[in-house]
């Protein structure tokens, strides 16, 4: 996911779509742990997309 599309999501959107990618991250984790993860490269992509979800939640929470 862009920095530009996160930004332009109401803090709603980011919740819902942190939880969505938190779960994901979960079931990646299983996966992973019983080997049968086929895009490992998915792990380290939605680490960094929930960084993003939080930084922009974090900087829309200060400004308001």
């Amino acid at each position: 996911m862009k920095i530009d599309e996160i930004r332009g999501l109401t803090p709603d959107q980011l919740a819902d779509q942190l939880v969505s990618l938190k779960k994901e991250q979960f079931n990646l984790r299983f996966q992973k742990a019983t080997g049968q993860i086929e895009k490992t490269h998915r792990v380290d992509e939605v680490r960094k997309d929930i960084a993003r979800i939080k930084t922009v939640l974090r900087a829309k929470q200060a400004q308001a």
